[in-house]
Order: structure tokens, then sequence, then C-alpha cells
């Protein structure tokens, strides 16, 4: 009986799930706010106030976090993006170090359980934190915005006419409405891949630790219990390297992407 209570409450997917940590009165409406939006706000605020920390000192040889940053943002624009975007890299590189560093920055904070801090501070039940790359819908919302600015900078770099001419390949004119056709769903296709990319991968590194955990509450054995606490520390750092990595396809795929838009051939 106490077993299927336990299994009864225990659910892997609590610390991805999204919760509504408060209210935003605005007139005759109240948006509630979730633990997700809040870890967006978090981490556009700590972007805003760290990133131009980071680069306010100019060094002749950076050392510390400058150095870290000026690694990071020269690698992204000189081994990813330049090969893509060739001379046209310095108009859109300021958009793939903002997409790579904020998928990143929601990743690692979402790795960060603020809600078990706040509990022991205060001991008060509260749903602050959570992994917002592991929402569906905070993905999709950025890969919507990568979707616009792909088709932004074509129409900009070739006008719109053109670009429409050049979104399909030229086949003969009887196959055009098809060509055109499987043309839009690709690039469709491609967004709902890159959202689902990054959520489906965040999702499945927090799934596994939260049930690793929860082995500890079922056997209730000290040795089950070392075991799951080694592995998760395991995971966790396995964590880190896959946040960093599933910032960098992210950026990586929209920049391709971008690069096929504004290249007339493609």
């Amino acid at each position: 009986m106490g077993l299927t209570c336990i299994l009864a409450e225990f659910n892997p997917l609590g610390p991805i799930q999204s919760e509504t940590v408060f209210t935003l009165p605005l007139g005759k409406w109240h948006v509630a706010v979730s633990n997700h939006m809040f870890m967006i706000a978090v981490a556009s605020i700590l972007m805003l106030i760290w990133l131009p920390l980071a680069v306010r000192r100019r060094r002749l040889v950076p050392i510390g976090l400058p150095n870290l940053v000026e690694a990071v943002c020269v690698y992204l624009r000189e081994q990813m993006a330049m090969p893509y975007l060739k001379e046209h890299t310095d108009r859109y590189i300021s958009f793939v170090w903002t997409i790579f560093f904020f998928v990143l920055s929601l990743n690692l904070l979402g790795m960060i359980p603020f809600e078990h801090f706040i509990f022991l501070l205060t001991g008060q039940k509260n749903h602050f934190g959570g992994a917002a790359t592991a929402n569906i819908w905070v993905t999709g919302a950025l890969s919507a915005i990568t979707f616009v600015m792909i088709h932004v900078s074509g129409v900009r770099q070739q006008g719109l006419w053109h670009y429409i001419v050049n979104f399909a390949p030229r086949v003969p004119w009887v196959l055009m409405p098809l060509i055109y056709f499987i043309e839009i769903i690709s690039s469709l296709v491609k967004q709902v891949a890159l959202a689902i990319r990054l959520f489906a991968n965040m999702l499945a590194g927090h799934v596994s630790s939260a049930t690793i955990l929860g082995l500890i509450l079922i056997f209730k054995s000290y040795t089950v219990a070392g075991a799951s606490v080694t592995l998760v520390v395991a995971l966790s750092l396995l964590d880190v390297l896959i946040a960093f990595l599933q910032a960098y396809i992210f950026a990586f795929l929209s920049t391709l992407f971008i690069g096929f838009a504004i290249a007339p051939e493609h």
C-alpha cells in the first residue's frame, strides 16, 4: 500500500511542468506568470547584466570571464557563421550570438533547483525555477523568431520578388505549384524540428534525473540511494555539456537556414 502511494504521488515530469507563480493585474485582465516565463525574464536580465560586464574591460589579453566570452564569440563568428554567411556575417552575427547565449542561459538556469533553495530558506512551497527549454511552447517561440528572421533576411537581401522566385528550384512550369508547396512545407518542418530537438533533449535530461532520484523513494535503500546520487551527479555533468551543445546546435541551424535564405542559388 505504501509503495502504491509513493508511485501515485511520484511524478518525474514535476521538475519541468509549467506552474503559475503569480499574476499581474493589467486593467480588467490578470496575466498569469508561469515559472518558465519567470525563468525567461531571469535569463534576459542576467544577459543584460553579465554580458556587458564581461566585455566592458578591454585588455590586450583578456582573462577570466571576458576571455571566455570573447573566445566563444570569436569561435561562433569565425568557425560557425562565416562559412555560411560569408560577407554578410557581421550583419547577422549579433542575432546568432544572442540566440546562442539566450538558449544557453535558459539551459543552465534550468539545472538550478531554485524552488528547493527557496523552500529551505523560507519553508514555503513554491514553483520558482524550472527548465524553460523543456517546454515546447518556449522552444516553439524561439523557433518562430528564427523563422521570421530567416525570411526577413532573405527578403532583405534579395528583394521580395526575387526571394519568391528563388524560393524553389527551377523546374518545368507544370511542376512549379507542387515544388512550391513542398518547399513551404519543408520550411515549416525545419522550424518544427528545430523546436522539438531542443525541447526533447532538455526534457529527456530532466526526466531521467528525476526518475533516477525517485528510485530512492521506491526502494528506500542506502545502496540504491548512493548509486542514484552518484549517477545523477554524473548525468548533471553530462547535462552541462548538453546545455552547451544544444545551444550551439540551435544557433548553428539558425545560421545555416539564414545562409540558405540570403543566397539566391538556394
